[in-house]
This record gives structure tokens, sequence and C-alpha cells, in this order.
């Protein structure tokens, strides 16, 4: 993973060449690639191994699931490659233990309050607002907000406008954004994953 000093930043929900490389070139640490089906954003194994494989090695790829049996988690993520796996549903500690395997990053998305990183055995926690994919932003300002120990990602309403604040506020380790940087839904726009990463690398300044 990412050696920067700056937030960890990941890009998910990416479905093109094009997309994926710009991510790259405008210097984010992760991308991500949905495979949890009733998304604008999914995509098959195959396509994920062709973009993938556009991915240098110090840029974490990531598969993205919800809710599906852990023999189809193993399954894609091995026949796209990612080297990272994202568990985003009810899974318990056994999946994680199951999918644990040399080279591989978990990352457990959750849009509960949980104290630290690694309960479940991810190596990354992901805080997701309440209401996922919608958009719509947690109130990180608010006294009832409490950051997790450990590394963590901010995921949720982050924009190329917010996610500064986001970061200087919580104290993140890193970000995670998807829609933030979509011109329609489903639908990245290269103009905006650039700000979004310019924008958080900036708040460590």
């Amino acid at each position: 993973m990412s050696e920067s000093s700056g937030p960890f930043v990941k890009i998910c929900g990416l479905k093109t060449a094009h997309d994926v490389d710009v991510a790259v070139e405008a210097g984010a640490d992760a991308v991500g690639f949905v495979f949890a089906p009733g998304s604008p954003r999914t995509v098959g194994a195959g396509l994920a191994r062709e973009l993938a494989g556009r991915v240098p090695a110090g840029v974490l790829t990531v598969g993205v699931f919800r809710g599906q049996p852990v023999a189809e988690v193993r399954r894609f993520a091995e026949e796209s490659g990612v080297r990272g796996v994202q568990l985003h549903g009810e899974e318990g500690p056994e999946y994680y233990e199951e999918l644990r395997a040399p080279g591989r990053t978990l990352l457990r998305a959750t849009a509960e309050h949980v104290e630290r990183c690694g309960e479940y055995g991810e190596d990354l926690l992901l805080l997701d607002a309440p209401d996922p994919g919608s958009g719509k932003p947690w109130n990180w300002g608010s006294a009832e907000f409490t950051a997790p120990r450990g590394h963590w990602l901010l995921a949720g309403g982050l924009t190329p406008e917010n996610v500064g604040e986001a970061l200087r506020t919580t104290g993140a380790w890193g970000v995670d954004v998807s829609s933030g940087v979509e011109r329609e839904r489903g639908v990245k726009s290269p103009e905006l994953i650039r700000a979004f990463v310019r924008a958080a690398h900036a708040s460590a300044h």
C-alpha cells in the first residue's frame, strides 16, 4: 500500500480503462471495482482483471462485495486478480478468516460505530454513511461522531469541495469516494477524480 505522507485515497466504482488510468495518474492509493449486484457500477470479473492489470503494484486494487457467499467472494477475487477484498454487508469475522490470503488486504465497510480497526480481522476499516451509495455524508462535525482507532477510511457524501474539511475534522487515515466524482450516476468524471485527489492531499499541508 501507499507510502505517501498524505491521506490514503481510494477511488471506487471504476468501470473503464480511462478512469483507472486517471485515478492512478492523479495519485490514488487504491482503486475499487464493484462486484456487488444491483449497482450501476457493477463489473464482471473479466473486465475487472483487464482493469486491474493496468494498475501498478504500488496502488491497491479492491473488489467490493455486499452480502455475497464467501465462496463467491473468493472466486471473484481470484478470477479478477484484485489484491484487496472489501466486504460491505453483514459478513462476520468468519468471512475475514476464510478470505485471509498472502498479499491480500481485507477491508471491512460498515455504517455503524466501531471502536477500532481490526475487530473482525480486517486490515482497513471503512466507515460509510448510514445510507451507503446515496451520496449523503455523515455529520462528521457532530459531537456524536467518534473516530475509530487505527487505519480507517471515511466514506459517504465526500466531494472535492468537502474532503479537506472532512479529513481535518475527523482525523481519518484515508478517504473513499465513488458518487462524489461522478458527472452522472455510475459515470466518472476525470476532472472530479483529479480534483478530489488533489484536495485530499492538500489537507495534509
